[in-house]
């Protein structure tokens, strides 16, 4: 994936997010949903994310994007908000 200054695309950002919006619809087992996560301006889990559909999405990301995610990094921090978790991934995906 090409980018420019080291920063992903808005376009591929975007489309990351609303691919992550899915998974954490699945994750939560539809606690919450993709629109919901979508649109939210509060963390996720205030919407009731918890921390096992956290671990469930880990395992997604993994999986869909072929992202490690270090328990270590700012992945983690990143689990609370689309915006930052879909460029975290844009900027490492393989």
């Amino acid at each position: 994936m090409s980018t420019v200054g080291g920063h992903a695309p808005a376009g591929a950002v975007r489309e990351t997010k609303e691919r992550l919006a899915g998974l954490v619809a699945a994750a939560s087992d539809g606690e919450v949903s993709a629109a919901e996560a979508l649109a939210a301006d509060l963390p996720l889990s205030a919407l009731g994310f918890t921390s096992l559909a956290q671990m469930r999405l880990i395992d997604a990301i993994e999986r869909e994007f072929g992202v490690d995610v270090d328990f270590s990094d700012e992945s983690l921090a990143a689990l609370e908000d689309l915006d930052l978790l879909a460029a975290y991934i844009t900027g490492r995906a393989r």
